[in-house]
């Protein structure tokens, strides 16, 4: 029997256990740690991710508008500019280490998988309540947490991966993961069954999609027409 007084996204967690542990067992993920992913792979990545960024940006900021008080309206508009784009210039460092241009990211086609998971987060933000679409991006944040976390003793041989393993495993990322977990909480006290119901629903989606995510990149997805 679940705890009542636990907080809401330890529920939360507990429903994508079969998710997030799909995603660590996937060839993408392990190969960060192993050396086997190839650049390849690696760069298709970097280049859907940074389209990926753009629509993840703007729904940010669109919860930023609907947020129930000024310390989340605040702290979305912060990590729709701020924390965007430090994240930002971290995929132009890796742009350069692939050998690509940014002209590559603004000419490039999202992929089938980044353009589903982006029209997902914009219809979550802009067109359902504040705490759906809270529930929406959630998975963004803490899935790269706990993979970065759970990546970084293991390291990498791969200079490239292994910036990316500190990057989402160090403690800087992990203060900003923490404040959208203390919001999640905050608002859901104040929800009914159903709708925490919803905000399950889309939460557990969102980490689908992240699971599809790094595997469009593993298989170097296109379109087929």
């Amino acid at each position: 029997m679940a705890d009542s007084n636990a907080p809401f996204t330890d529920a939360l967690w507990e429903a994508i256990g079969p998710i997030y542990g799909a995603i660590l067992g996937h060839p993408f993920v392990s190969g960060l740690t192993d050396g086997r992913l190839t650049r390849d792979r690696f760069a298709y990545y970097v280049v859907q991710d940074a389209l990926y960024l753009g629509s993840f940006a703007r729904a940010l900021s669109a919860l930023a508008a609907s947020a129930p008080d000024g310390e989340a309206t605040a702290m979305f508009n912060r990590h729709a500019g701020d924390a965007i784009a430090v994240e930002r210039s971290l995929h132009d460092g890796f742009l350069g280490d692939l050998g690509l241009h940014p002209e590559q990211v603004d000419s490039a086609t999202p992929s089938p998988t980044t353009q589903a998971y982006c029209d997902f987060l914009l219809a979550s933000s802009l067109g359902r309540p504040f705490h759906q679409g809270l529930a929406a991006v959630l998975p963004c944040y803490w899935i790269y947490q706990r993979v970065g976390r759970e990546l970084l003793p293991k390291g990498s041989p791969d200079p490239i991966y292994r910036r990316w393993i500190d990057t989402y495993g160090g403690d800087r990322y992990d203060e900003v993961v923490r404040e959208v977990l203390a919001l999640t909480d905050r608002v859901a006290v104040e929800l009914t069954g159903p709708q925490r119901d919803a905000m399950q629903d889309r939460f557990v989606l969102a980490g689908r999609y992240e699971w599809m995510f790094w595997d469009a990149a593993y298989r170097l997805e296109r379109w087929p027409v």
